[in-house]
């Protein structure tokens, strides 16, 4: 699903313009960017956990040569799926 097609089903079912929804999508992410930057990370209830995570530095292998190269320390992004969505989407086992 597009982002345009989000802002158009979100503006069908609360009753609000396409521009109006596509704004608050916009505004949605900026609020993500900003809380990950500022805080590290962000709970949206039901939804899950958007975090920051630090990896270290670690030695790996060049898979074409076979010659070892040294893999920088990054900080990646991770989502965590709160168990309500997993047990919505996937269902109780």
């Amino acid at each position: 699903m597009t982002q345009s097609q989000v802002a158009a089903h979100l503006a069908d079912k609360i009753g609000i313009s396409k521009k109006q929804a596509k704004s608050a999508l916009e505004e949605l992410t900026g609020l993500v960017v900003r809380e990950l930057k500022r805080e590290g990370s962000l709970r949206l209830a039901g939804l899950g956990i958007f975090r920051k995570r630090k990896t270290k530095a670690r030695m790996g292998r060049n898979p074409a040569t076979g010659a070892a190269i040294k893999i920088p320390a990054r900080t990646r992004l991770r989502f965590t799926a709160a168990k309500a969505l997993k047990d919505s989407v996937l269902g109780t086992r």
